[in-house]
């Protein structure tokens, strides 16, 4: 695609992102007063206009108190209450996670969200809603994005309007540009755009869980918070002035690999002694009891095993000071751990918090920083790809094209976390 048109093609989102904001602020406007509110030409305007209300986001309509006067009343532009769904998408390994949410993420509160069953949440024309549903490891992906568009469906009554789809976000494991990964990704694109039939965006899951938990979650309000994800692998994200840094190659947050332990264990990526050889869930696992799993581990720490929580007490330290070397060169708000160890109890965030705060460099007056863990659990990644869709700048993004049977070919090399 030409620049000059993909440049038109993103600015016309933008405009229409504008307009679904200020109906969204301000109730039924009429163009002229979307105009003055916009500062748009009349023909950008009315051209921005047209393909919402041909698409099915805004209605039209003269309404019944308009009092009578000659010549025709003028029309009330509001936003369609059925229109404006946004989905997040997280494929896992063994699980399809899918959220919709209708409405704009500034109308939407804290307090009024439950964190401990996430299946569906009202706010006036606002919702929340998530489904999910496990499958094989070795399952294709036309049968993934089949299982998808079928949650999809469960989450509006099964009245999807795919025309009145704002978009689906969609959260991956590896980079998200510029990659061998990335032909995959394009692939799926083009078989979930013929499946839902509207642009889809690709990022990082654990840069999409980093992003809900400022929308949603721990860090709700922060416009500066660093991430970090201790999971399989060991992930993160930086959030900068409320917008995510994906770096000069979309490849920012392999915090995994910084070296934590010098001399330590041989890492996947050839390094040696990464956090990701001693913070990972599956490190930590190995180094309780070489063969046990989660279930194991979280007991063992229940029952106040003490080689469980010495377990975590080291990992907790080796995070701590790496978080401290971020923080010293980032300077972030707040620090959001999350992963599945994490809500286990308190010893491996006690160890995090205190060798963090007693490695970051003291500025005068500058205030403590927050340490907190991760809230939204197993739903961040899919909340943080339905925040995708209104995050600015130009997150990689894909549209229904051609190349269906090239994609279905190249499914096979597609990769779940």
């Amino acid at each position: 695609m030409p620049n000059a048109t993909r440049n038109t093609t993103w600015a016309r989102g933008q405009y229409s992102d504008q307009m679904l904001r200020l109906l969204r602020q301000f109730g039924p406007l009429t163009r002229s007063e979307l105009g003055e509110l916009s500062g748009l030409s009349r023909t950008t305007l009315y051209e921005v206009v047209s393909r919402l209300v041909d698409s099915g986001q805004v209605i039209a309509a003269v309404p019944d108190s308009t009092p009578r006067r000659r010549g025709r009343p003028a029309e009330k532009l509001v936003l369609n209450p059925e229109a404006g769904r946004v989905l997040g998408i997280d494929f896992g390994r063994r699980t399809v996670r899918v959220v919709a949410v209708v409405g704009d993420r500034e109308d939407l509160r804290r307090d009024h969200l439950e964190r401990r069953d996430l299946a569906h949440h009202s706010l006036g024309h606002d919702a929340i809603s998530t489904a999910c549903e496990a499958h094989s490891p070795t399952a294709p992906w036309p049968y993934r994005i089949a299982i998808a568009r079928r949650l999809a469906g469960t989450l509006t009554g099964g009245r999807l309007r795919l025309d009145a789809l704002n978009g689906v976000g969609v959260a991956v494991t590896g980079p998200a540009t510029d990659s061998p990964a990335a032909l995959d990704q394009r692939a799926m694109a083009v078989m979930m755009g013929r499946s839902f039939g509207t642009r889809v965006r690709f990022d990082h899951a654990a840069r999409l869980a980093a992003l809900a938990e400022t929308v949603w979650g721990a860090a709700q309000g922060q416009r500066d918070v660093l991430y970090l994800e201790l999971s399989d692998p060991v992930g993160g994200a930086l959030v900068s002035g409320g917008v995510l840094h994906r770096g000069a190659h979309g490849r920012s947050g392999e915090f995994g690999h910084i070296t934590a332990e010098p001399g330590g264990a041989q890492c996947p990526c050839g390094g040696q002694g990464c956090l990701q050889t001693v913070a990972s869930t599956t490190a930590m696992l190995n180094a309780y009891r070489p063969g046990a799993d989660l279930t194991d581990l979280v007991a063992a720490l229940g029952s106040g095993d003490p080689a469980a929580h010495a377990v975590l007490r080291r990992a907790g330290t080796h995070v701590g000071r790496v978080l401290a070397g971020l923080v010293n060169a980032l300077e972030p708000g707040m620090v959001v751990v999350g992963g599945e160890l994490v809500s286990a109890g308190p010893t491996l965030m006690e160890s995090v918090r205190r060798e963090l705060l007693a490695n970051v460099v003291r500025c005068g007056s500058r205030p403590s920083l927050l340490v907190r863990p991760a809230e939204l659990g197993d739903h961040a990644a899919a909340l943080g790809a339905a925040s995708l869709l209104r995050q600015p700048g130009r997150a990689p993004s894909h549209s229904v094209g051609k190349g269906l049977g090239a994609a279905v070919r190249m499914s096979g090399g597609l990769r779940a976390n």
